[in-house]
């Protein structure tokens, strides 16, 4: 297999959105502790990243690229691409091009309403989440083992137009959405 190194930019074009699982059903996190802090930094764990690509059971970019065989593209993303290889999962949100520190972040709180369908019936679930506004990058090292399934060309494409039309974070595709600022 061929391996492709790369180091990704993507250029935040609208505000994300952060909804951290505590872990359990039971365990309801406060507002903000639904962000993803390393130390002082805000980040971004590279599994969202991994999801966004290969997510089966909501939509994925992939998915929406692709189309019809994109479960076979998917799971060679999940089995081929590896974000930051050897290095920390946490992927940092940059600002101006230095590290956002959670107390520089201006975190806003988004409220919405989403509905859970139970049978015919919409239950209305209020939902408050950390957001953060533009401007906002994410700096990572991408490893990909090319595939007849997944080569650079398709994985780029799915960056590409997949950060418009589904993005990172949570409330994806209102929210999270980016452009591929540098694929070097």
């Amino acid at each position: 297999m061929k391996t492709i190194s790369r180091e990704i930019v993507l250029n935040g074009l609208t505000p994300i959105l952060f909804d951290r699982y505590s872990g359990n059903n039971k365990e309801q996190l406060g507002t903000m502790d639904k962000i993803y802090q390393e130390g002082e930094y805000l980040v971004l764990p590279s599994t969202n990243i991994l999801s966004f690509l290969s997510a089966q059971n909501t939509e994925s970019a992939t998915q929406r690229v692709v189309g019809r065989g994109y479960k076979e593209v998917c799971k060679a993303a999940l089995s081929f691409v590896m974000i930051n290889p050897g290095k920390s999962i946490m992927i940092p949100f940059l600002r101006d091009g230095k590290l956002l520190k959670v107390t520089d972040a201006d975190l806003k709180i988004h409220y919405a309403v989403a509905k859970i369908m139970k049978g015919k019936l919409a239950i209305p679930n209020p939902k408050e989440r950390p957001m953060l506004d533009c401007p906002w990058e994410l700096k990572f090292d991408l490893e990909l083992l090319e595939t007849p399934e997944l080569n650079e060309v398709l994985l780029k494409r799915i960056f590409e137009k997949g950060g418009l039309a589904v993005g990172l974070g949570t409330f994806r595709g209102v929210f999270g959405k980016f452009n591929v600022k540098s694929w070097g």
